[in-house]
């Protein structure tokens, strides 16, 4: 099995497994921005379900389906990206097609994610394992030993691969699938003050100021600055700086960055995941694909020339597809349907 040709690295043998982008939309960022053009309704009605974390905040999930008339199903987590929510394009459409196969989903909004702003003076990261073990060891013993995987997407592919590849053989999942994730944070916030990927810091960071507005006018004192300072953020880092390591214990941006960042982790992955990624990219640069030498024998690592950030949009004009949505169920099949 080739794991050196430098473009369309797919370690998967088989050819139909293959992205192929939309003809005349291979550009990266209409990739990217594709889905939320295509998927502007919510393809399902979310069960909504508050769980209560062990120091007092709370993760709200979103679940396909009632648990309770589906815990004997397989099940497919879906952990979101930067301010992601069930609403997202990708989250509710993956959701939708492993419900499709006979799956139960549910996605755990990270903390003030969903709407509601969190109580304490924390929120989440790309590092951050906690909540996520808590939730899988919830669900295990709340709702029975079924066979359960789970999906990351960007932020949260990046927060899967940390916990699988620390947790190796004790992780409760049978397999996970990590899709755009900034494996190596750095070099990925500084591509974001780059060009065109600068639109996408603009809105991103928007949407976290937004989210921090709100969390300090419910609970003011719970974050590291104050409105005013807050205001004054005009960069990722900045925020990363100000918020995200000073909330989390980090000693700034840098040291988030090197310690939460996925990649030096995936050799401790033991159960079986697979890292999709596009070339191309618009969030991300190379330090972001893995040598071979950095994966364990656990990993399938597909690279596509084309897909963009979470994108991924094949078929045609009249029939667009979302790519991810068979490939990943399609992947996730052999662990699913064991019947």
């Amino acid at each position: 099995m080739d794991r050196t040709s430098p473009l369309d690295m797919n370690f998967s043998p088989a050819a139909s497994e293959a992205f192929i982008p939309l003809r005349g939309f291979r550009n990266p960022h209409l990739q990217t921005l594709l889905p939320r053009i295509l998927r502007r309704s919510n393809l399902l009605r979310p069960h909504w379900q508050r769980l209560d974390l062990p120091d007092g905040d709370f993760v709200d999930l979103a679940w396909s389906e009632d648990p309770a008339q589906a815990a004997h199903k397989p099940r497919m987590v879906l952990f979101h990206g930067l301010e992601g929510s069930v609403d997202s394009p990708y989250a509710h459409g993956l959701m939708h097609a492993c419900q499709q196969r006979g799956w139960l989903a549910v996605i755990m909004h990270f903390r003030g994610c969903s709407g509601a702003p969190n109580r304490l003076q924390r929120i989440y990261h790309s590092g951050e394992t906690e909540d996520a073990a808590f939730f899988l060891q919830w669900l295990r013993t709340t709702w029975g030993d079924v066979p359960t995987a789970a999906v990351g997407v960007s932020l949260g592919g990046n927060m899967l691969a940390c916990l699988m590849g620390k947790q190796g053989h004790d992780c409760l999942l049978d397999a996970g699938v990590v899709i755009s994730a900034p494996l190596m944070l750095e070099p990925c916030s500084a591509r974001l003050e780059e060009g065109f990927s600068r639109f996408y810091q603009h809105y991103l960071l928007g949407l976290l100021k937004k989210n921090a507005t709100r969390k300090l006018n419910a609970f003011p004192g719970t974050l590291p600055i104050d409105l005013l300072q807050l205001r004054q953020i005009k960069k990722l880092r900045q925020f990363d700086d100000a918020i995200t390591a000073r909330a989390h214990g980090f000693s700034d941006a840098t040291d988030y960055y090197r310690r939460a960042s996925a990649m030096p982790l995936l050799q401790g992955v033991r159960k079986p995941m697979l890292i999709l990624h596009a070339r191309d990219d618009p969030f991300m640069t190379d330090a972001v694909i893995p040598s071979p030498a950095q994966l364990s024998d656990c990993i399938t690592y597909q690279l596509s020339a084309y897909g963009g950030h979470v994108g991924f949009v094949g078929g045609t004009l009249m029939q667009p597809e979302m790519w991810l949505e068979r490939r990943v169920p399609d992947w996730l099949s052999h662990w699913l349907d064991t019947q």
